[in-house]
This record gives structure tokens, C-alpha cells and sequence, in this order.
């Protein structure tokens, strides 16, 4: 089975964009099809104008493509990043996910695998809460959540962001510093792990 993985995400300084780009590589090593989306803007255009960081990586992003509702329909497991917002998934993707009412009406993605990753300024910035703040509406889905287990090697060495809740980046305050490649790896085994589950749950259906 190819499984299909929606890598969602929204990035305002790009960063989460690159560790979603570590996502998609994972996906593809698993032998899945990676669908990078992201969400719908609620910054105002004239704030995305005038600040010439977030220009920067708006223009980085320009080719991703917008999520729809229906796209979730498709695909075989999830991989949803987010930048911290006072502990909290930001406010674009939140946006998206309270428009899915419908899905879950129909149990669009009960037994599907997903994985969580994020950004954030600091070492203590809340990276963990805002991991488990979108675990909470893909549980309310009836999504399966895999983290990291300390088997990734990368988990037990880092000294910057990856958690065994999902991966993460440690970018500073003004969104400076790019994830590195302990934080990527990270980031690109989680999303092998949640293909490969897919693969075997499309397999095996009975095991769902």
C-alpha cells in the first residue's frame, strides 16, 4: 500500500515550514506520498507587507499549496505542525481544524495514524503543551498518536528541541535560527513512523 500523509502545518517566520519539508522526506523514505498543505493566512495583508521577516517567508512558501476540508477524506495519516502561541497551537491552524465538525461527524479519520511537531523561541517555550494541544483534536477525531520513542538516537542526544511527544525546534525569539539537523531528523523519523503505520493499517484492516 502507498499511503498517502497530509503534512499540515501554518509557519509565519518558516521555520515550522522547513521541519514540515523533514516531515515530507520522512514520508517518502517510508515509501508514502507526502501532501504538503498549509492553512488559510489571519494576519492582515497589510501587517504580512510591512514586515519584511514574514514577506520572506510567505514568499518562501508561495508554491504550498492550501489545505481543503476534503482533502482529509484522502489520505491514509496526518503529520500537523504548529509554531507556539503561549503554549497553544496557533490561531490558522486552529481555525482549520474547528471547520471539521463534518469529518468527525463522519469518522473520517478514526484509526489513522498522526504525529505532531513544532516551533518555538525558546528551550522552555512551551513546546510540549503545544504538541499535546493539537494531539487533544486528533484524539477528538479518533486518530491514532505516535511520539518518538528513545530509539530514535536523536531523542536521547539532542540539546535544542525533540521530544518523545513529537519533534520540535528551539528558533529564537524573532525566528532566527533555522531547526538543525538533530531537530530534523527527529522530525523526518516521526513522520517515517506514522507511514509506516498507515502501510500496515491499510494492509491489515482487521488490526485498525
Amino acid at each position: 500500500m502507498n499511503a498517502r500523509i497530509i503534512v499540515l502545518y501554518y509557519s509565519m517566520f518558516g521555520n515550522t515550514y522547513h521541519l514540515a519539508r523533514s516531515a515530507c522526506r520522512g514520508v517518502r523514505e517510508a515509501g508514502g506520498e507526502a501532501l504538503l498543505r498549509t492553512v488559510p493566512e489571519l494576519i492582515p495583508e497589510d501587517v504580512v507587507r510591512g514586515d519584511a521577516r514574514i514577506k520572506s517567508a510567505k514568499e518562501l512558501q508561495k508554491e504550498v499549496k492550501i489545505v481543503e476540508v476534503d482533502e482529509l477524506r484522502q489520505v491514509d495519516g496526518v503529520m500537523l505542525g504548529s509554531p507556539t502561541r503561549f503554549g497553544n497551537m496557533c490561531a490558522q491552524l486552529r481555525n482549520f481544524w474547528d471547520q471539521t465538525g463534518g469529518l468527525w461527524g463522519e469518522g473520517i479519520l478514526v484509526d489513522k495514524p498522526a504525529g505532531v511537531f513544532c516551533c518555538t523561541a525558546s528551550m522552555h517555550g512551551g513546546q510540549e503543551t503545544t504538541l499535546v494541544s493539537m494531539m487533544l483534536t486528533l484524539l477528538h477525531h479518533g486518530m491514532l498518536i505516535l511520539g518518538v520513542p528513545y530509539t530514535v538516537e536523536e531523542v536521547a542526544s539532542t540539546v535544542s528541541g525533540g521530544t518523545p511527544y513529537g519533534a520540535s525546534a528551539v528558533v529564537g525569539a524573532t525566528g532566527e535560527r533555522r531547526p538543525d539537523r538533530t531537530e530534523r531528523a527527529i522530525c523526518r523519523k516521526l513522520a517515517a513512523r506514522v507511514t509506516a503505520l498507515a502501510m500496515h493499517l491499510g494492509e491489515n484492516p482487521s488490526s485498525g
